[in-house]
């Protein structure tokens, strides 16, 4: 589902554009997660969520999803994960910080090609 009545072809989005979707996405899945599980105060809620969302966090995600993709799920992480971005954090390798690129472009992706119920298989194996 996606919230602008509007048709966009992800194909044609360059993957630093769909990782900034997926980053979004990923991280209201996240907090939707949170927030089911248990009424908690909000600033314990930011501590777990970082837990999650960091470029740590994703390269785990990968690792858990990884041989589930399929061949077009594949490309599409692999262009995520090769884009030039412009900096690196200071909390992340240069590999992991590719890697969680990767994932939140396949999550943008997904979103803008409206597969929920792919987003939330994805999902519901990285948090298994």
């Amino acid at each position: 589902m996606r919230f602008i009545d509007k048709d966009v072809n992800p194909k044609q989005l360059s993957p630093l554009n769909l990782a900034f979707i997926g980053d979004c996405i990923y991280e209201i899945l996240v907090r939707e997660m949170l927030v089911t599980d248990a009424n908690r105060p909000v600033n314990d809620l930011h501590k777990e969520s970082v837990k999650y969302v960091s470029a740590k966090a994703q390269t785990s995600a990968f690792e858990k999803i990884k041989d589930v993709l399929t061949e077009e799920e594949t490309a599409v992480y692999k262009r995520g994960r090769n884009a030039k971005v412009g900096h690196m954090p200071k909390s992340a390798t240069q590999s992991e910080y590719h890697c969680a690129t990767g994932v939140e472009t396949l999550f943008g992706y997904l979103y803008l090609k409206e597969d929920t119920e792919r987003i939330k298989e994805l999902f519901s194996k990285i948090n298994a």
